[in-house]
């Protein structure tokens, strides 16, 4: 395929013009793959300030950042003008530091997370493990925080962590979210397997109330109000008093902002604020929320 002198130009324009600049499907609030979750993941929690191009919005630079840097695969990563690869090559770098040093942010905490296995669990798993003593055993946590193991062999970069006799094999991020986990075995109607506790995960996202909003608003106690609709939406619907819109540079001060601060998200209905609220759950921070309803909630408050 050729790449026509405007999408090459425009293209230019996106690597050049920025430090960080991921290419990938969704946004970071709503991506649409899990290649792409994943990397603006690892990206957001290293750099606060780097742009994202949605290539499903745009066929032409979909197509056309495949030809330009000879990768076939999206989500692709450039830095200082270069490209550094997809998920494969950016999850080794995490998990390895060499990301860290890139972004120039601080060097990852390696520690091997404490984990408890109870005896049943420990015994259910080595009867598993019996006839694949090539293979170790993986533990993954990913960015939904929800808990897998899997038998491969084990990989440079490892983090190794033993409990109760079982070798427990992690990359980086998943030693990090299973700091503290218990790992127990229950026998259930529709069967029996592993039961991860994971006390590190953050807690779930909280509904909010417009009469709930209301009354915080009035009593001068009001959170900080983030209004994720677009620049259109907000003019035909005003935002409630206080809001600020989100784009790329409340964005990067919101992801700046300590982890506990109070924060309300809101949206016309209540969907697209919630995956806002998520995405900045999954950063760590502690005390999200979400309108129920959206602005048609408020407003039918009056």
């Amino acid at each position: 395929m050729n790449l026509d002198e405007a999408t090459r130009s425009k293209i230019e324009q996106q690597i050049t013009g920025n430090k960080v600049v991921l290419y990938m499907k969704g946004t970071p609030q709503q991506p649409m793959c899990g290649f792409s979750a994943k990397t603006v993941g690892m990206v957001s929690e290293l750099v606060a300030d780097f742009v994202t191009v949605d290539v499903l919005a745009d066929q032409a630079i979909r197509e056309g950042i495949k030809v330009y840097g000879n990768w076939p695969t999206i989500p692709q990563l450039y830095v200082d003008g270069e490209l550094v690869g997809g998920c494969d090559i950016i999850t080794e770098m995490y998990n390895s530091g060499e990301l860290h040093v890139l972004m120039g942010a601080a060097k990852p905490d390696r520690t091997p997370p404490t984990v408890t296995i109870t005896d049943q669990a420990a015994e259910n798993i080595r009867a598993g493990m019996q006839g694949h003593e090539a293979l170790v055993l993986h533990m993954s946590v990913d960015a939904e925080w929800r808990p897998s193991f899997v038998l491969e062999p084990p990989a440079d970069g490892d983090i190794i962590s033993t409990a109760n006799g079982i070798e427990l094999h992690f990359d980086l991020p998943s030693a990090q979210r299973a700091q503290g986990a218990m790992i127990d075995w229950v026998d259930a109607v529709d069967g029996s397997g592993l039961d991860v506790s994971l006390p590190a995960a953050p807690v779930p996202i909280k509904r909010l109330q417009p009469d709930q909003l209301k009354g915080m608003i009035e009593a001068g106690t009001a959170p900080l109000i983030v209004d994720v609709r677009s620049i259109d939406d907000r003019q035909k619907m005003p935002p409630i008093s206080g809001a600020i819109g989100l784009d790329k540079d409340s964005l990067a001060e919101l992801q700046s902002r300590p982890k506990d601060t109070t924060i309300v998200f809101v949206c016309n209905v209540g969907n697209s604020s919630m995956g806002a609220a998520e995405h900045f759950r999954k950063l760590g921070f502690s005390d999200v929320y979400n309108l129920e309803g959206g602005m048609q909630a408020w407003q039918q408050l009056g």
